[in-house]
């Protein structure tokens, strides 16, 4: 009972008041509402920095440096462009964020993020965009990033570095 409350307020103040909201679901933290893209695996939503489980993005931006990739000899912020991916599939449209128990090690809330009922994670690797990130994703997004490589989809037409790779080398 005090669950189907919580979803009928939950319910209520994005309908009726369109704002972003926190609830609980079976013992997960939700949050909802119009995220600011911050980079291809992180947004915000409600002043709450999200970082997608289990994939990995180029960055857009780490510690002043941009992440790049080489397509015919030339240099393409690969960070940013994986930002956009996302900002374009986004649109206007609210994300619903199932958040897990522990931060990382900036502080970020982790969780998977879809629209309706697609994986925003799913997407940014099935396109090419982003990376199954083997340290923390148990193999739950390889076969998308199979299939984005086999296709050269996105970055797979380039020449990169796994954005954990990168980071090492550039901190």
């Amino acid at each position: 009972m005090k669950k189907q409350k919580l979803i009928l307020i939950s319910f209520f103040f994005l309908i009726f008041n369109n704002i972003s909201s926190l609830s609980l679901e079976d013992n997960n933290l939700l949050i909802s509402g119009k995220p600011k893209i911050i980079d291809g695996d992180t947004l915000k939503i409600n002043n709450k920095k999200i970082r997608f489980s289990g994939i990995d993005a180029p960055e857009s931006y780490f510690f002043g440096k941009k992440q790049l990739c080489i397509l015919n000899n030339v240099e393409i912020l690969c960070g940013k462009l994986s930002k956009e991916k996302l900002i374009e599939k986004i649109g206007n449209q609210v994300v619903n964020c199932r958040i897990e128990k522990n931060k990382d090690q900036y502080s970020r809330l982790i969780g998977e993020c879809f629209i309706k009922n697609l994986s925003l994670s799913v997407f940014m690797v099935k396109n090419g965009y982003a990376f199954d990130y083997p340290k923390y994703s148990n193999g739950k997004f390889r076969k998308f990033q199979t299939y984005a490589k086999n296709l050269s989809l996105g970055l797979w037409q380039m020449q990169f570095e796994y954005p954990w790779i990168w980071r090492k080398k550039n901190r």
